[in-house]
């Protein structure tokens, strides 16, 4: 028999053929696995892991001092005065320190039973080792019983045992120093004014603590030293964070519940929240002290405390169109942190974005409404101007609401649809697509994959105009962007207005090639540019096309890559006879059940939502301005510096 793809004679598949990576090989092998990738954003979560522990330590009330410092060599340096980690050999492996073993070791770590911490944000015991595997150098120093002790590492292997270097008669804790490999990040390094950020919101995040930061590297207005304590936690943030913006009530609500006293179970949350006409609102939410940007189940618990505390003020108060007021009503303008601390909490992935933990919903829930109600009762005034502020934004969504579901049934009236559009049915935006393909071929196997009631196409030919690039007057007569713009009915630039928009998500679907890539990556510049407000608000999203069909018998499996393509020929589909590899060179060549049940049905489809990383302002722009612009030689050093990263390129 072949090998299925290159025609020629297999080798030998047997025991021999399995690889086994261990220690830390699988972190340096699947980074992304564990810190969510190799980019900017994955370096400094390594920090964050790091931080993590030692906030852990003051959590716990063994610390009460951290210190975070940015190196001339890009190196970063964490200390806490907390009980040090334990340097004595392990029980299960007794020709190694405990040090070691949590250094080297996935999944060895000391938050699993609870005995040593009652909450904590690291959970997987995976962190410090991640961190370790990932650094061409981290060095450990552990000051514990009066002793100074320490350990070095390199890409996660031992260089020595754990060492005796002196007596430590006034110091405790644990210092961790590292240095974060470039065969895995390249040309990226620390930014301090990303790292100050996050230390700033983990003094926030526990009253307890004093952070101290320096750095020794110069960034425009990062303050090189400084010294962080808030007594009043997450009210305090949220004064910094709204200045001198109006709210409607003078004092946030805000206020901490230890879940022991009122429920029985370890734990505690922390919130504080107003309203402002100033600005648009938002909500930061930690679990441990561990930033959860995606939300989750303590979210979740805040706003129904939230929602159900107005609805029932709003009837005490005979005013009946509070009923009408939805979580959304309550985010516009709303600007909320919420911070809680439980017992082994559950999360998606291991960068911990979003919490999973069921019983947090409840727990936050019935902590937070109680004390709303009581701070409402109590401040008339504010609670009389909120609840205003609330129905307002409720009428006001009610009638755009209303407005959309007119504009739309005559909007083909109203509108010149470009004539290769192929539209949907409904005569709302809620619930509608609008999948911009790569030509009439794969524009013809999306007609027949569409749900027509609610799934739109626009085709467009050839590659759309790089706007970086082009004159505005260019822009203007461009046939591909008028086309673009009568379809989602908006204007470019000052002259977008987000409630003209046709569609509820603008979906980019091209082919799973470097020329689609490049496609991609022009409509996206395109939005980002003169249609931001449409990324902000979570209307862009990617398309994910697999590369691959393999099929078994009966047995069906569509690959997105390379990887996981070789990972189901390796394990098998459980069919019968041998397995089929069939590679789709485009969207057109796929037939509409295929692209259906693989891109097009939200019932099986993955999508990627677009987003702007907003964590260091300009960043994104910057890096837009590198990879589209006018300087052909930035976009080359750019290249350049990530080149390393591509493993495989389907040319």
């Amino acid at each position: 028999m072949t090998d299925l793809l290159s025609g020629q004679e297999p080798t030998e598949y047997d025991a021999s053929s399995i690889e086994v990576l261990e220690g830390l090989e699988p972190v340096r092998k699947r980074p992304g696995m564990y810190i969510g990738g190799t980019d900017e954003r994955a370096l400094h979560h390594l920090v964050a892991e790091v931080l993590d522990n030692s906030m852990d330590e003051a959590v716990a009330g063994h610390a009460n001092r951290i210190e975070v410092e940015l190196n001339a060599d890009y190196s970063v340096t964490i200390r806490d005065n907390g009980r040090g980690i334990p340097i004595d050999p392990h029980p299960k492996f007794p020709d190694k320190s405990a040090l070691e073993v949590i250094l080297c070791t996935l999944h060895a770590g000391g938050k699993f039973s609870g005995k040593a911490y009652q909450t904590s944000g690291g959970l997987h015991g995976v962190g410090a080792s991640v961190v370790n595997a990932l650094s061409d150098s981290m060095v450990v120093q552990v000051a514990r019983n009066r002793e100074l002790f320490e350990q070095r590492f390199s890409r996660g292997i031992p260089q020595g045992p754990v060492e005796k270097i002196g007596a430590a008669p006034n110091r405790r804790g644990t210092t961790v120093t590292f240095h974060a490999d470039e065969q895995i990040f390249g040309a990226h390094r620390f930014k301090p004014a990303r790292l100050l950020k996050m230390v700033r919101s983990k003094a926030y995040l526990f009253s307890g603590v004093e952070i101290r930061w320096k750095s020794e590297i110069e960034d425009g207005d990062t303050p090189m030293e400084a010294t962080f304590h808030f007594p009043g936690g997450l009210a305090d943030y949220l004064r910094e964070t709204l200045g001198k913006s109006t709210t409607y009530a003078e004092n946030p609500f805000a206020g901490t519940v230890e879940f022991q006293e009122r429920f029985g179970v370890p734990g505690k949350v922390e919130w504080a929240i107003n309203w402002t006409p100033a600005r648009d609102g938002f909500i930061q939410s930690y679990c441990n002290t561990v930033p959860t940007p995606e939300g989750g189940t303590h979210e979740g618990g805040f706003w129904a405390a939230i929602l159900k505390g107005i609805r029932a003020y709003g009837e005490l108060a005979n005013n009946r169109k509070a009923k009408d007021i939805t979580r959304d009503d309550l985010i516009t303008g709303g600007c909320a942190l919420v911070s809680c601390f439980i017992r082994e909490p559950e999360f998606v992935g291991q960068t911990k974005d979003r919490l999973a933990t069921t019983e947090a919903a409840r727990l936050v829930e019935n902590a937070v409404r109680d004390h709303f109600d009581n701070w409402l009762a109590a401040d008339t005034k504010s609670a009389g101007a909120i609840l205003d502020f609330l129905v307002l934004r409720a009428e006001e969504r009610m009638r755009r609401k209303q407005e959309k579901e007119t504009a739309r049934k005559s909007a083909t009236k109203k509108l010149r649809l470009p004539g290769k559009l192929t539209d949907c049915t409904s005569k709302t935006r809620e619930g509608t697509e609008l999948f911009i393909v790569e030509g009439d071929s794969a524009g013809g196997s999306g007609k027949g994959a569409r749900n027509r009631n609610t799934q739109a196409l626009l085709p467009l030919k050839g590659k759309i105009l790089n706007v970086l690039g082009a004159a505005s007057s260019k822009l203007t007569t461009n046939a591909e962007i008028n086309d673009l713009c009568e379809a989602l009915g908006v204007g470019m630039g000052t002259k977008f207005n987000l409630d003209d928009l046709r569609y509820d998500k603008i979906i980019i679907m091209t082919d799973a090639d470097v020329d689609g890539a490049h496609i991609a990556s022009l409509l996206m510049t395109f939005f980002f540019t003169q249609m931001r407000p449409l990324i902000d608000s979570g209307h862009l999203y990617l398309a994910c096309p697999p590369l691959f069909r393999l099929t078994q018998g009966a047995k069906r499996v569509y690959c997105l890559d390379e990887a996981e393509k070789n990972m189901w020929l390796e394990k098998g589909l459980g069919g019968k006879g041998k397995i089929d590899v069939s590679r789709f060179k485009g969207l057109g060549e796929m037939d509409a059940k295929d692209l259906k049940e693989t891109t097009m049905d939200p019932a099986t489809r993955k999508l990627i939502r677009v987003t702007v990383d907003e964590d260091v302002p300009g960043e994104t722009g910057d890096l837009v301005e590198r990879l589209m612009g006018k300087k052909p030689e930035m976009r080359f050093e750019y290249i350049q510096q990530n080149a390393q990263f591509v493993e495989e390129l389907d040319v």
